[in-house]
């Protein structure tokens, strides 16, 4: 691959960052389960306070690279990984990265919601209880503000005491979301955040996540390539493991250096 073809070669903003404004810097990663090659030395600057979006058709990697991002993959005994993941100007696989403490600064939320069997209000502290926190006004005021930013608190604040499993699917995201941000992180991973909601419940998701971009680096893995174009400042394009292009959002949709990237947001394949 030439110069001009290079994924990066589209991102000179993200290729100027200063150390300071990169949120994830990916270095030629390569992932295997086995002997199966699953990512193909991916190299990317993911920026702080911005929203990414990570497009392509299903199987193409998404989910494998965002499970990079916090070591999902780790759960996997066959997993093998090369390059580097770099958070907070550390490579997050030297053996000395305390996973747990990475796992609370990059929050993950999965594509169904999985709230505990529990009350709304235990499942917002629930992190900080495993942490060993149990000051009643320091936990009462971590789910307000949680549930505050997750936009859920004027539907729960009455009834923060009742089961979780109440909620309607789409308020269930919500407070899975108020879950993780309860914890503070720094990076906010959403995979597939709407694809079980109504169109109401998804609008309200999209809302969230253009409020939570000024706090939060947010990372969307998405189908919905209307979504991507409506929420990211920038969007990647996978395809079979491989980073075909990435760029600004408007670029991505509007005139992209690929013809894979066109063919795939046109339609023509997916």
């Amino acid at each position: 691959m030439d110069a001009l073809d290079s994924p990066l070669f589209t991102v000179p903003k993200l290729n100027s960052l200063a150390k300071s404004d990169i949120a994830i810097e990916v270095n030629d990663l390569a992932l295997y389960f086995g002997q199966r090659k699953v990512l193909h030395e991916i190299s990317m600057r993911i920026p702080k306070n911005k929203v990414t979006a990570i497009i392509g058709p299903s199987g193409c990697g998404k989910s494998t690279l965002i499970g990079c991002f916090n070591r999902l993959n780790d759960l996997h005994q066959d997993c093998r990984i090369e390059g580097q993941v770099i958070i907070g100007e550390r490579n997050i696989f030297h053996h000395k990265q305390n996973v747990p403490e990475l796992r609370t600064k990059v929050g993950m939320v999965f594509q169904r919601p999985n709230p505990f069997p529990v009350s709304v209000y235990e499942n917002v502290v629930y992190g900080l209880r495993i942490k060993g926190i149990s000051d009643r006004r320091l936990l009462d005021n971590v789910v307000e503000n949680a549930l505050i930013k997750a936009a859920l608190w004027d539907e729960v604040k009455d009834n923060l005491f009742d089961s979780a499993l109440l909620l309607s699917t789409g308020q269930q995201q919500r407070l899975v979301i108020a879950r993780a941000l309860a914890l503070e992180p720094e990076i906010l991973i959403l995979d597939e955040p709407t694809s079980a909601l109504d169109p109401i419940s998804t609008l309200l998701i999209e809302e969230l996540i253009n409020d939570l971009r000024s706090q939060f680096t947010v990372i969307i893995v998405t189908h919905n390539l209307q979504q991507a174009a409506r929420v990211s400042d920038y969007t990647a394009f996978l395809h079979q493991g491989e980073l075909i292009e990435y760029s600004d959002t408007d670029t991505i949709f509007t005139l992209p250096a690929q013809q894979q990237t066109e063919a795939y947001i046109t339609g023509r394949y997916g």
